[in-house]
């Protein structure tokens, strides 16, 4: 998750483009599609914010000392509860302003990748009104002080936004973003 190479914003749009063409189909397709199977004839694709390269920003990572690295126990829509350990915490500018994330890692789990849940001023608005998540995928250990891409053009909505039977945890308040985020999935009804 490096910045190693100048971006490349044609390339970014077309990557961008593949990935939600490739979600579309396995949402309209698949038989592990979170759409009910009764929807899927008619499912034409999700709604997405249209690409803006000024939410791909570069997040400064902040460590959590494994000594101190607490278990939130972040509730879900079902009511129950996920344990996440906090791993980082991204700091990052958006607009002019400096805003914070933690990134999570389930407990017990041993990928690399982070979690990051969030909720902006356009969630229950223009986006899923529990909060949309984002996974950054880590090449290699993370370093205290690191800068990493996050691409908010990549957030996506949890499965309980299309059916009810899902249990998805809700971003904890400190991830609860004071700036609009016009990017990523939008909301699907």
């Amino acid at each position: 998750m490096s910045e190693t190479a100048e971006f490349d914003e044609r390339q970014w749009r077309r990557e961008l483009a593949a990935n939600r063409e490739e979600k579309d189909e396995f949402f309209g397709t698949h038989p592990h599609s979170p759409i009910p199977k009764g929807e899927r004839d008619a499912f034409d694709g999700l709604e997405y914010f249209e690409p803006d390269a000024d939410y791909r920003v570069t997040a400064t990572v902040h460590l959590t000392d494994e000594d101190d690295e607490d278990v939130y126990r972040m509730e879900t829509s079902t009511g129950g509860e996920q344990r996440y350990l906090k791993v980082a915490a991204l700091t990052f500018e958006l607009d002019g302003e400096e805003h914070s994330l933690s990134a999570y890692r389930q407990e017990g789990e041993e990928r690399e990748s982070l979690f990051v849940p969030f909720r902006d001023k356009t969630t229950g608005q223009q986006t899923y009104g529990a909060g949309r998540y984002m996974e950054l995928e880590a090449e290699g250990d993370l370093a205290d002080g690191q800068e990493i891409p996050v691409d908010f053009n990549l957030a996506y909505n949890p499965f309980c936004a299309y059916a009810e039977q899902y249990a998805c945890p809700l971003p904890p308040e400190e991830n609860w973003l004071d700036a609009t985020v016009e990017a990523g999935e939008r909301d699907w009804d």
